[in-house]
């Protein structure tokens, strides 16, 4: 079973929260790291998850990187990314293990568009 999420990647966590939640009703569900300045912010809008990424200037206009990803949660990364090049897609890095709980690899879709592959690690 597979699920996608989006992920956004923004200069400015507190804007966009702020945004989607009071246009939508997001509810932050999770955060890295706890305390301190966050790289990713977990918000949820009905019965879908966003994923909000802190990059500094994030590039805007022609020719700028991506500014939202699609984040897939897989059975297995490391099977599923072992495909990924006879589909016609590109892998741009992992697998690895990640503090947060989650085995991730970056890749590219036919088009560029940038997907990361995500699976929990066990609890040991």
């Amino acid at each position: 079973m597979s699920t996608i999420q989006p992920v956004i990647i923004t200069a400015d966590h507190d804007v966009l929260r702020g945004f989607y939640t009071n246009l939508f009703g997001a509810e932050e569900i999770f955060r890295v790291p706890e305390e301190g300045p966050v790289f990713y912010l977990g918000l949820r809008i009905g019965d879908t998850d966003l994923g909000l990424v802190a990059k500094e200037n994030p590039e805007t206009g022609a020719g700028a990187a991506p500014r939202i990803l699609l984040s897939i949660g897989v059975d297995d990364v490391d099977e599923t990314l072992g495909r990924v090049t006879a589909l016609g897609g590109s892998v741009h890095g992992g697998p690895n293990d990640m503090p947060w709980g989650q085995r991730v690899a970056h890749i590219q879709d036919p088009d560029g568009n940038p997907v990361n592959l995500t699976q929990p690690i066990p609890s040991q």
